[in-house]
């Protein structure tokens, strides 16, 4: 997640994000209102979600990390034609109105509605996985973390009750 509202881009890694609606596609996500970022995002009218893969891990690792500079040097980064920073190696990204925010016991819940998104690649290149932080670990998402439908698996364990 990145904004600027003119006082020096910030950035942070939310590890939880859900959508709400797809028309319009709205989304929402909590963050801490500890976090250094939190105040520049409580002001934002626009934030970059972007949507981490693999291949963006230490890019996740950052914006997790408290006290490092996100937009150095050793950093790639830029800004949109309408200003929002933005990380351009990363594959797929939303720009994003602030239509909401909510104060829910030391975290503020923002709801946000995609204006502007954007995919690099095509369908046929190799698939993509993405990013998940569960219990305190890095995971890829893939193949192996499908499930099988709930109806097949109950089908299957009541026959092999019988």
């Amino acid at each position: 997640m990145t904004a600027d509202v003119g006082d020096g881009p910030v950035a942070m890694t939310v590890s939880s994000i859900s959508s709400v609606t797809l028309t319009p596609p709205t989304i929402v996500f909590s963050a801490s209102s500890a976090s250094s970022s939190t105040p520049t995002l409580q002001r934002a009218t626009t934030v970059v979600v972007h949507l981490l893969t693999v291949d963006d891990l230490e890019l996740a690792k950052l914006g997790a990390r408290s006290g490092v500079d996100r937009f150095g040097p050793h950093v790639v980064w830029s800004r949109l034609p309408s200003g929002e920073p933005y990380y351009p190696t990363v594959a797929s990204w939303l720009r994003c109105e602030v239509v909401e925010r909510v104060d829910l016991h030391g975290s503020l819940l923002f709801v946000l509605e995609a204006i502007e998104a954007s995919h690099r690649g095509d369908h046929l290149e190799a698939v993509r996985q993405p990013l998940v932080y569960h219990d305190r670990k890095w995971h890829a998402l893939g193949g192996r973390s499908l499930l099988p439908e709930i109806g097949t698996a109950l089908t299957d364990t009541f026959r092999r009750c019988e």
